[in-house]
């Protein structure tokens, strides 16, 4: 099987260009980008990823990952205990009130900042032989059954085209994707944080008028703080520092944490327009993964691991193709679709019931003593917004 191809093209001057066909192009090089490229280059398919942000860098993201990746990270030879991920097996969930509950998480994760693990991700790329191009795509063309890019600096060809451009682009317009002509009022924000008491081996969950805060350890000791608010609850308060004085400061946990904890970034990250709305997981032939093809609400923590989930899913289908086990093109799109509906649908609908429980006072009040009276009840919430272990 031929994975990549050179062709000559003439145009009406009579110049001739040579240009490479590549089987794969994936745009974006974050969690589901870098992944697919480290699978598909594991077997021999001829990969190019742009991104148009160089690594590392720093992200608004949980960065809490359930520990059901491990098998298929292991399986790409990729081991984030090496690079100093927490291991993590409680979490810690209260409401507004201060009214907590803990529990053991049934399968656990692990705390590694996206500075570090997309770096990490990148680098095993590039040893994988992905061609890792930095450039902004403009758009994408298909036409006789291939793919046109087109870049600021360059256009490239492909058989194949996978959007990772993450939950919100540019790009995203030029395609005309539905979501993206819809506002809504969802405003995601985040820092690291130094703190001298921290247990490392828990995630927290603290509800707000308006939104929800998680905290988590990362490789270094830092913590994570990152926060989705309404844009109604918000913009009262102006400002990030005045938002994080008094508005998250309602919740006594959050509080004693800002008081006793400096801040480790100059300023906070942010990303407004943050948007749930399904979104097709095929559109005009290009397969999308993580939260490109779809985002679960923040609480319920696994939207790192779905990211990195699709992206497997994705990828096995296209080696299908080069496999000869899919015959054409749409047998993998429609495989796919399926696959990811299986995988997805229902955790994205717990996560929607979930959020909309918790963002009203006397409802969350209500679930957060129903769950503190059953230890089972709150593993089996759990387990519905995460996956069983995933083998390659």
């Amino acid at each position: 099987m031929v994975y990549s191809k050179k062709i000559t093209k003439c145009d009406n001057s009579s110049i001739s260009e040579q240009k490479i066909i590549y089987s794969v192009c994936i745009i974006g090089g974050g969690l589901a980008g870098l992944i697919s490229a480290i699978h598909l280059a594991k077997h021999d398919i001829k990969v190019v990823l742009l991104e148009k942000h160089q690594y590392p860098r720093h992200k608004v993201c949980g960065e809490y990952v359930s520990n059901e990746v491990l098998p298929y990270l292991d399986s790409l030879g990729v081991n984030v205990f090496e690079h100093g991920a927490k291991n993590i097996s409680k979490l810690k969930l209260s409401h507004q009130s201060g009214k907590t509950l803990e529990q053991q998480l049934p399968l656990g994760g692990f705390g590694i900042s996206r500075f570090t693990l997309d770096q990490l991700l990148a680098d095993k790329a590039l040893k994988s032989n992905v061609e890792i191009i930095h450039d902004e795509v403009l758009d994408v063309a298909f036409q006789n059954d291939a793919f046109q890019i087109t870049a600021k600096t360059q256009q490239i060809y492909a058989d194949f085209v996978i959007g990772a451009q993450g939950k919100r682009s540019g790009l995203d317009k030029s395609l005309d994707r539905h979501f993206i002509k819809q506002k809504t009022p969802w405003i995601g924000i985040k820092a690291h944080y130094k703190t001298k008491e921290f247990d490392e081996n828990l995630v927290e969950l603290h509800n707000f008028q308006g939104g929800y805060c998680g905290l988590s350890m990362v490789e270094n000791g830092n913590i994570n703080l990152c926060y989705l608010v309404h844009q109604k609850a918000f913009k009262s308060y102006k400002s990030i520092e005045k938002f994080n004085k008094f508005g998250l400061t309602k919740n006594p946990h959050l509080k004693r944490f800002l008081t006793q904890s400096e801040p480790v970034f100059e300023k906070h990250l942010s990303i407004s327009q943050i948007s749930f709305q399904n979104k097709p997981s095929v559109k005009d032939h290009i397969l999308y993964a993580g939260d490109a093809a779809g985002l679960i609400h923040p609480l319920c923590g696994n939207g790192m691991a779905m990211a990195i989930h699709s992206a497997k899913l994705v990828s096995e289908e296209i080696i299908k193709y080069y496999n000869k086990t899919h015959q054409d093109r749409i047998s993998v799109e429609k495989s796919y679709q399926r696959e990811w509906q299986k995988h997805f649908k229902k955790r994205l609908l717990y996560g929607k019931v979930i959020q909309s429980i918790l963002l009203k006072p006397n409802l969350s009040s209500t679930l957060i003593n129903l769950l503190s009276g059953s230890s089972l009840l709150l593993k089996q919430l759990i387990k519905q917004t995460h996956g069983k272990p995933i083998h390659a």
